[in-house]
């Protein structure tokens, strides 16, 4: 079986990289981390006009109509250019929970404005530090309103709409979920300090906020992780990207240093963190690889695809971003040098669907009841 893109996917990877390479470099996401802005709007407009927003959505809704592995190609180069937008909460989760779950109302309504820039969603779960669980949620829905808090909400300030987890049990025995959508014009929000505020969260205050049901009444938590599967995916093949350039910039700064007349990469201390980067690296793109057949096929295998291409990407990219900081030595460490700005982006990605350890058990859970089958 060839999990490889094909030629066009690898000429439109190819560009999108030439095109974040001229449109982002590093002075973009510090710009944004220094000025506290909510993202780059400047970035943002560039990239709605590649028409990437729309990538997996379909021509009659405004979208270009690809598929999942093309958004896959292009998630890796944002991903290598640490891109501070709004991409991964409004295509990934608020896009791909319409297309699963809306009606063709609301996809008429919210699709052709996601696919041209017009609206920026994102997906409301959390209430808490903590990952989400069914004892967790306790914002509800009923009679058309939300009310309750969302915290942390990727993208929350950005945002113009949500798609959010609800309660619509009568009580919490009946752990009754559904996925709502939301205007967040009326919504009271207030950012929240994290370690990457280039991708910024937000607490979101809904009360009464008027809502309308996205999916079936009682259908939101299966939906809820099946758009996480989905979500994994994409959010993995960011990771490969960014460990990527933090493997480039270390190689390259490797080379470049002289200590004791000698390139430092010579060193073999210096040789074995490269080469163990670059082993974890490879691990994580074949397993994201894996992912995007499963995603794009919507194979049977995908939770346990989604869950196996989440460990693997979350690990190689706090490795790379560490021992990125490593190989710089004691300059590696200061606000000056760029090495921080993919340790944070890897902290958040790797928090941004549930941790680490969710995603371990979710795997085990998995090869478990495919084992029993």
């Amino acid at each position: 079986m060839n999990f490889d893109f094909s030629d066009d996917q690898k000429f439109l990877k190819d560009q999108a990289n030439k095109f974040l390479t001229e449109k982002c470099d590093l002075s973009r996401p510090r710009k944004v981390l220094e000025n506290k802005e909510p993202h780059d709007s400047d970035l943002w407009k560039a990239i709605v006009e590649m028409g990437w927003t729309g990538t997996t959505i379909p021509e009659e809704y405004g979208g270009l109509g690809l598929g999942h592995l093309e958004l896959c190609v292009i998630a890796e180069e944002l991903g290598r250019a640490i891109a501070p937008v709004p991409f991964s909460s409004s295509v990934y989760l608020a896009t791909e929970a319409l297309l699963l779950a809306g009606s063709e109302e609301q996809k008429q309504t919210y699709l052709p404005k996601l696919a041209s820039g017009e609206s920026i969603g994102t997906f409301a779960v959390s209430e808490g530090a903590k990952p989400a669980t069914v004892k967790s949620i306790e914002t509800k829905f009923d009679g058309g309103a939300i009310s309750g808090t969302k915290v942390p909400v990727p993208d929350g300030l950005s945002a113009d709409f949500a798609v959010v987890l609800v309660r619509t049990g009568a009580s919490a025995s009946e752990q009754s979920f559904s996925l709502a959508i939301a205007d967040l014009a009326s919504t009271e929000r207030s950012v929240i300090d994290t370690m990457d505020p280039s991708r910024q969260q937000a607490q979101i205050e809904f009360t009464n906020t008027d809502a309308a049901l996205l999916g079936e009444q009682g259908a939101g938590w299966d939906l809820y992780r099946r758009v996480l599967d989905r979500a994994a995916i994409l959010f993995a093949f960011e990771q490969v990207g960014g460990a990527d350039a933090c493997l480039e910039m270390a190689k390259a700064y490797a080379l470049d240093r002289y200590a004791f007349g000698r390139q430092i990469g010579s060193y073999q201390a210096i040789k074995h963190k490269l080469a163990d980067m670059y082993i974890n690296n490879e691990l994580a793109r074949s397993n994201a690889y894996y992912g995007a057949w499963a995603l794009s096929s919507d194979a049977p295998e995908l939770p346990t695809a989604a869950a196996g291409a989440r460990v693997s990407a979350t690990q190689a990219y706090h490795y790379a971003s560490k021992e990125n900081i490593q190989t710089h030595g004691g300059m590696g460490f200061t606000w000056e040098a760029d090495c921080h700005l993919y340790y944070r982006r890897a902290k958040m990605l790797g928090l941004a669907l549930g941790g680490e350890r969710a995603w371990k058990e979710k795997l085990i859970t998995s090869l478990e009841q495919r084992n029993v089958a």
